[in-house]
Order: C-alpha cells, then structure tokens, then sequence
C-alpha cells in the first residue's frame, strides 16, 4: 500500500508541471540589442536595433547585409509603440538581451519617469543594461549609425563607455537600476553619459560608413547629461566630468598634463585613485571634506627635467595635485553655482555623519547645497618613471 500511494503522488504531481508550454525557440524571436526612446509631439517613438544572426554568424560567410536591423514604430505609451512594432518586424521583439537605451535629447528634456516606469517594470527587460542620453540628435538617428570594428553598434557604445570609464574618465556607466534609484531620491539628482553623432547622419546609416579607412560618421560621447529630478538640464564639459568622476570616486586611470619648471611639459599616468568624503556641522552649519589619493606614473616627457632627483618627483606630485584640485574646485563651481543640484550626493554624506541634524536642514537643502563649504584634499605620489628615467631623446635635441 505505501507503494501504490507513492506511485499516485507523482502522478498527481506530474500534472502540476508546466512543461515547455512558454517556450520561445530562437528562429521565432528578433534579439533587440538596443532600444532608443524618443518623444516627437505627444507621441513616443520607439527605435529597436535587432541583430541579424546570418551576418555575426562566424560559420557562415557575410552576405554583405548590415549586421544589425532597425525598426521604429510610434504610440501614444512606450508600451503601444513596442507592440505596434509587430506590425512591421517578422518576429517579436525579443528584449533579454539588451545591452543600451539611449533617451532622446528631447525625451531627456521632458521627462524620462514614464519611460523608465515601462522598462523597469516589464518583466522581460533585464537590469543589467547602460542607460545613456543622445546630444544633438534624436535616439533614432543614434540606433542608425553603423561603426567600424564592432560589428554590433550597441557593442560599440556599451564597450565605449566602460573602456572611457577605466582609461580616461570621462564617461560612467548606469545601469537601468541605479537610475530609478537616483531619481527616486529627495536630495541626489541623477548624471547619464550623453553621446553625440560626429558626421552627417545621413552617411552613418550606409553600408560605406564601416567600408572607409576614415569613417565619416562616428559616435563619440561627450561628457555627463544633468538632471534636475526627471529633466535634462545641462551636460557637463568631457573636463568637468573626469573631475566628477574623480569625486564620485569613479577614476581607474586617466591622463594630466603639467608644466615643467623652465619650458616644456610632462604627461603622468593616473594609475590609481580613492576618494573619501565625510561629512560634518561647525557651528551647526554642514560642510563636506574630501581627501583624493592618487597614484600616477611618469608617461611622456617633453622637457629637460632630472627625474632622478626627489625635489623633481616632488614638484611632479605637486603640480599634478594642484591641478587636479583646480579642476575639481572649478568644477564643484559649476555644479553648486549653475546647476544648484546635488548629483555627488552629499546629502546622503551628511544624512550619514548626523542623521538628527539632517532631519532640521533636510527641508532646506536644496537653498543650502549652493552654498556648501567643500574643502577638497588632493595627494599625489608618483611610482614609476617608465622603462627610462631621463629623456636621452631630449638631450639629443638640445
């Protein structure tokens, strides 16, 4: 009997298993790789970039069609245009493995909430992707530019931004997440990396476009998009960015360039930095500290200079950290005295320091974050000085 009653428990359980009943086989799905957003009249416009499997393949040759396909399609939602794009793609649209969204300029300008509502809540969006904005151009005309090297262009813009971000600075990745995280915020105001079509957009979507030694029409990000709640407001110099980013603590490495004490300049590798920023009252008034530690490496010498001397790694150190805290200060001026918005968070700084003193000034911050004090600190220690440690190509010169 035990085994009988067994036997008819996994019958009965065998029921309740769903099977294959949602599956999607891959030939019935276009494989979206991009979605651009855009806002003309009080419609969205809804740009897809979907790849064409027959042309990446590496078992097959190329037919000589472009690798990826776009589709676009408008509505009164997000969510309308998507499904009226049926309507002209042979397959639905497949988003899992989006890699960018890129938010019209003017979209950008007029709200990015309702958008971001449909892509955060959809089920079938992953949180794993980039959020950018487009400058000058709509994010159609973005999704139509074809680039050399990356055969996929939400490749290339997805790679550009990271490889910016590590080796120069310019540039941050956010995800789709940390977004919705930072417009729901009452005090941090959210930053996009922006980017920008270099060319006539006319040309970017020909197959010629990647067929060129100089590729007439490229796509180049330029620095940070601002938001005041929801709206773009401004975008930051590809210089006040790098200075941003050195005080959001988000610099892997980038490149300085100072004068040498008689003529000539020197360039340093920035190798590493960590910036610390705490928070306090004096007399009841908030001010912020940070202290930046940079670690850099001699890269290029244009001058006759004696790096075997320490007085000449000193002056180096110094220059660099001169500089650097220059940028930062002119930036933090732009930031406090233009744009009035607390995009480095430094509410949530002093919210952390004194969280009963926040609660009395929380109200007012917004009149308050102008003029916050902000002593910044910048250290500078130079480590390597390359496979040689004067310019015998100078001498040679001199």
């Amino acid at each position: 009997m035990p085994k009988i009653k067994t036997l008819f428990l996994l019958c009965m359980l065998t029921l309740l298993l769903s099977g294959c009943w949602s599956k999607r086989e891959l030939n019935e799905l276009a494989i979206v790789v991009a979605l651009g957003v855009d806002k003309v009249d009080d419609e969205y416009e809804i740009s897809v970039q979907v790849v064409d499997p027959s042309e990446i393949s590496t078992k097959q040759p190329s037919s000589g069609r472009s690798p990826v396909v776009t589709y676009h399609a408008k509505g009164k939602t997000a969510f309308e245009a998507i499904r009226k794009m049926t309507t002209l793609t042979p397959r639905k649209a497949y988003f899992a493995h989006l890699q960018v969204v890129v938010l019209g300029e003017q979209l950008a300008a007029d709200g990015i909430n309702d958008t971001l509502d449909f892509i955060a809540r959809d089920h079938e969006f992953r949180n794993d992707f980039d959020v950018i904005v487009s400058h000058k151009s709509t994010a159609k005309e973005v999704l139509n530019v074809l680039t050399p090297i990356e055969k996929i262009p939400a490749n290339k813009m997805l790679n550009s931004i990271k490889v910016s971000q590590k080796a120069w600075g310019s540039t941050l990745s956010v995800s789709i997440d940390e977004l919705v995280n930072t417009l729901s915020s009452n005090t941090k105001s959210a930053v996009l990396t922006a980017i920008e079509i270099e060319g006539d957009t006319k040309l970017g979507i020909n197959q010629t476009n990647v067929q060129r030694i100089k590729t007439p029409v490229i796509l180049n990000y330029i620095g940070l998009a601002v938001f005041k709640k929801d709206k773009l407001v401004g975008i930051l110099t590809e210089e006040e960015s790098r200075s941003f980013n050195f005080l959001n603590g988000k610099i892997d490495s980038t490149v300085e360039i100072i004068a040498c004490p008689k003529q000539g300049k020197l360039t340093t590798e920035i190798t590493n930095s960590t910036t610390k920023v705490k928070g306090q009252f004096k007399n009841s008034t908030p001010q912020i500290n940070v202290q930046i530690d940079v670690e850099q490496n001699v890269g290029e010498v244009e001058c006759d200079i004696n790096l075997t001397e320490n007085k000449t790694i000193q002056y180096i150190n110094n220059k660099t950290a001169e500089l650097i805290k220059d940028h930062i200060q002119k930036t933090l001026k732009t930031i406090q005295q233009n744009y009035q918005l607390d995009i480095l968070g430094f509410g949530e700084v002093i919210h952390r320091e004194d969280a009963k003193k926040w609660n009395e000034i929380q109200d007012d911050w917004s009149t308050i974050f102008p003029e916050l004090a902000v002593k910044v600190d910048v250290r500078v220690a130079t480590q390597g000085l390359g496979t040689m440690q004067n310019s015998l190509l100078h001498k040679e010169k001199e």
